[in-house]
């Protein structure tokens, strides 16, 4: 993913992929909106079971999407 100037360096400290709870810290929201973003395909995902598999990138790309 080509990096953007606004999410450059924001979620460095975060793992590539994110859990749904790292998520709630990366944008500080509730779970509930959360998954939400992710059922509505607001933030893209790959579910497994009943998992959400989410690489930052994607919660990067919807902040620069908005």
């Amino acid at each position: 993913m080509k990096k953007d100037r606004f999410t450059e360096g924001v979620f460095d400290s975060y793992p590539d992929v994110v859990s749904v709870e790292e998520i709630q810290q990366m944008l500080r929201i509730g779970k509930n909106a959360v998954y939400t973003l992710l059922k509505d395909g607001a933030i893209k995902s790959i579910k497994v079971g009943k998992r959400y598999i989410v690489p930052k990138k994607y919660v990067a790309e919807f902040l620069i999407k908005k």
